[in-house]
């Protein structure tokens, strides 16, 4: 049997890419400039290019978030959320997603989340190309 490196999502983010690449990313550390590096290190891939990343939240986002170039897919793995989806002409949904179960954003969609029943972790194949990020306010 031979030893395959095994990295955990929520700590090393996947990058999907031209030719069907798998490529694991560095450390993630939650800031805004690792986005920027993974900008850089995968840029070429343009808006094919897909992140497939992991994370656990403890409180309800405080941002909406908005890919134009791409639809990103969100699997909630673990507890429950509430994504609320604005579409282009303003209008705003809400689909509440069990662990198990996904949802997809389509590009230009702003997007944010709420917890329901505590914490929960989801899953994002993002295309990430031009994210655009603005205050959630009430």
């Amino acid at each position: 049997m031979t030893d395959r490196p095994v990295s955990r999502l929520s700590e090393h983010p996947i990058h999907l890419g031209l030719g069907a690449v798998s490529v694991v990313q560095p450390l993630f550390t939650g800031e805004m400039d690792w986005y920027g590096g993974y900008g850089e290190r995968h840029g070429a891939d343009g808006i094919e290019g897909r992140l497939v990343s992991m994370h656990t939240f403890s409180e309800d986002w405080d941002v909406w978030e908005m890919h134009p170039s791409g639809s990103e897919v969100v699997l909630c793995t673990h507890g429950r959320v509430r994504l609320h989806q604005e579409d282009l002409d303003g209008s705003v949904t809400a689909v509440e997603l069990d662990a198990g179960e996904y949802a997809i954003n389509n590009p230009g969609v702003w997007h944010t989340m709420d917890l329901l029943d505590g914490p929960a972790t989801a899953v994002f194949i993002t295309s990430g190309e031009g994210t655009q990020h603005r205050e959630r306010t009430a």
